[in-house]
């Protein structure tokens, strides 16, 4: 008997990490670099900083929808690759130095805390 493919999509979890936070590499072959987040994938449980793990992808010349005629894109273009959430971590805001987050509640409110200066990151 063979075993059936599972169909059921992968769990997406709460990650700490959002858009607009300064993070840095902790492994890879980008290690100690920084930046922005740009954008958050819950689900593959990566992200995508600003400047770090380009990729370059080849395509071929198309035309430019509404521009004007003779404009393409095309050719070598880079941009950034995703990052699993586990090989960076949040700068913190006082010091600048990569640090773990916590979440506190402040009168109501779920506010992401640094674990080492207490900052609020929100």
């Amino acid at each position: 008997m063979t075993k059936a493919k599972s169909t059921a999509r992968k769990q997406s979890h709460a990650m700490r990490v959002r858009k607009g936070d300064q993070v840095q590499v902790i492994s890879g072959k980008d290690r100690g670099k920084s930046g922005r987040v740009i954008r958050v994938s819950p689900r593959d449980e990566r992200v995508y900083v600003e400047g770090l793990n380009m990729l370059k992808r080849h395509t071929r010349p198309t035309p430019i929808p509404g521009a004007r005629e003779g404009s393409t894109i095309g050719g070598v273009i880079e941009r950034e690759g995703p990052i699993h959430v586990s090989n960076v971590m949040a700068l913190d805001p006082k010091g600048g130095k990569p640090t773990r987050l916590g979440v506190t509640r402040t009168a109501g409110k779920r506010v992401r805390v640094s674990k080492n200066s207490g900052v609020p990151l929100d």
